[in-house]
């Protein structure tokens, strides 16, 4: 797998078929679980990592918030800074955070975790680390935890949304605990394969990594309710802090 493949795959079609696949009463129901899970004051200052097109940020800052967002596609930050709204936007790496105990709260949403390896995935805690304040609170969608991916992990699948239609074939490396999966796009007769790559860390493992960088684990929960998370549920959010 090449390296950096999110820079050939998140532009056009892809960003498209992602824009149709999350409604605005599930964002709504998202920015629900946020504002409980992270528990901060009015007027918090909070980070979106990374922000996509600011679907999350968005309607946190209507709420009152104070935002800011960085994320690596030009063509969704630029979609983001469209909004009109006073939020910073920054074109930036999701690991590379140039703050210092800045934020109250942080929220990472999606799949991106899931894209970075071992060494990635602690260079991004360890940044988050950095950003909050003390006592701060990180909420973390891991996207791709083993005990959700692996027990229903099948060999392709396809999923139609308006006039696009996208086939997914996955290879698994056990010795890696990688994931890689090419997506083929199709609209309009035209068709775009893109491959990518995802990591699946343990329950544990995130435990750990979370810990490595001075991150306390206050909850595990299942994906955006208040169920405790489990083997099998649909994905896992990791609610943890900066120790005063």
């Amino acid at each position: 797998m090449q390296q950096n493949w999110q820079a050939d795959f998140f532009h056009g079609v892809a960003l498209e078929f992602w824009r149709r696949a999350v409604s605005p009463e599930q964002t709504r129901i998202e920015c629900d679980f946020l504002e409980k899970a992270l528990a901060a004051p009015p007027e918090a200052r909070l980070l979106d990592v990374p922000c996509g097109n600011g679907r999350h940020a968005a309607q946190l800052a209507r709420r009152g918030y104070s935002l800011t967002g960085i994320d690596s596609s030009p063509e969704f930050i630029a979609e983001a800074r469209a909004g009109g709204l006073p939020i910073r936007w920054i074109d930036g790496d999701m690991c590379d955070l140039p703050w210092s105990g800045e934020f109250d709260g942080i929220y990472c949403c999606g799949n991106s975790f899931g894209y970075l390896d071992f060494a990635g995935a602690r260079r991004f805690l360890a940044a988050v680390h950095g950003a909050l304040k003390p006592g701060g609170r990180f909420v973390m969608d891991t996207g791709m935890a083993a005990e959700s991916i692996l027990p229903g992990l099948g060999k392709g699948r396809s999923h139609r949304l308006g006039d696009i239609i996208v086939l997914s074939e996955n290879r698994y490396h056990p010795a890696e605990s990688r994931l890689d999966i090419d997506y083929t796009f199709i609209q309009n007769g035209n068709l775009d394969t893109r491959p990518s790559t995802s990591y699946c860390f343990t329950t544990g493992e995130l435990s750990r990594m979370h810990a490595h960088a001075g991150l306390e684990v206050l909850e595990l929960k299942g994906w955006y309710t208040e169920e405790p998370y489990q083997l099998g549920s649909p994905g896992l959010i990791i609610i943890s802090r900066r120790p005063r």
